[in-house]
């Protein structure tokens, strides 16, 4: 079935297949069998992943993909020791920042309110919440665009943050906050489907 807005592409619904592979088939994996992922695919993953809605069109996370066998060495010996075989299995890791001084680029990427780039400059509070928050959809973004792109996701925190970021991403204004592996799941790589909460549980209708 197709929607239309004025002025946008006809709206089209998923298929089922589709839901599967992004929602209810897609599975956090805890053990990769080690192929890597081509940087290719890492810009394809972020190409898509960047489209997905923030507040004021912020875009407050940055990335550092760690591909390169010496790259996932250093990251390893950095995580936790739990995060470690993990790390070393994957093909890549993805490191997710938030740019504390992304308010800078609002001219650009909110032209209708260039003055939301002084404004929070100056309200620390609500840049940081607005960082916070924006960042943290795009890192739920990320992951379903791996998902898209027939590679299993593993998100996972598990190291401190200062370290991370003095190690890959020095002098950015960056502070990274989680990482997520990628690749091709090893056997037995994901545990049992764990329950949700129900639906009465969770959702109330007004």
């Amino acid at each position: 079935m197709e929607y239309r807005l004025e002025g946008l592409p006809p709206l089209q619904e998923l298929d089922p297949d589709g839901r599967e592979l992004l929602f209810k088939g897609g599975r956090t994996v805890y053990a990769f069998d080690g192929r890597p992922v081509p940087v290719e695919t890492l810009q394809s993953i972020w190409e898509l992943a960047r489209w997905g809605p923030t507040s004021a069109n912020s875009q407050p996370l940055r990335v550092v993909f760690v591909s390169s066998p010496e790259g996932r060495q250093r990251l390893a010996d950095t995580v936790n020791r739990g995060n470690r075989g993990k790390v070393l299995s994957a093909g890549a890791t993805a490191l997710l920042a938030t740019d504390d001084r992304f308010h800078e680029h609002m001219p650009t990427v909110m032209p209708l309110r260039p003055d939301f780039r002084e404004l929070w400059e100056e309200d620390v509070e609500t840049r940081s919440e607005i960082g916070r928050l924006s960042a943290a959809l795009q890192a739920g973004y990320l992951i379903l665009a791996v998902r898209a792109h027939g590679l299993a996701a593993g998100p996972f925190s598990g190291f401190d943050p200062d370290e991370i970021t003095a190690e890959f991403m020095p002098d950015t204004g960056w502070r990274a906050f989680m990482g997520i592996n990628i690749g091709y799941p090893a056997s037995e790589a994901a545990l049992p489907r764990l329950p949700r909460m129900d639906v009465d549980d969770v959702v109330r209708w007004a």
